[in-house]
């Protein structure tokens, strides 16, 4: 997981490729899922942005991520 780069935001926004599903068996945690979302270390709280898979989305969708977090 790392923080996603050139957001124009202030939060902590993270992206986690790396994800283990058993519906997608035989595939590990190279099953193309991802999550992101943000994280207030001061409050000790995650908001959850969104999960997608790579082959229907190549992207989080950055547009969303800055509107709706500072």
């Amino acid at each position: 997981s790392f923080r996603i780069p050139g957001l124009k935001i202030q939060t902590c926004v993270i992206k986690v490729k790396k994800i283990a599903c058993r519906s997608l068996k035989g595939r590990g945690v190279n099953s193309g899922l991802r999550v992101v979302y943000a994280y207030y270390k001061e409050e000790q709280k995650i908001v959850f942005v969104e999960i997608y898979h790579k082959s229907e989305k190549g992207n989080e969708d950055r547009e969303r991520i800055e509107k709706n977090f500072k």
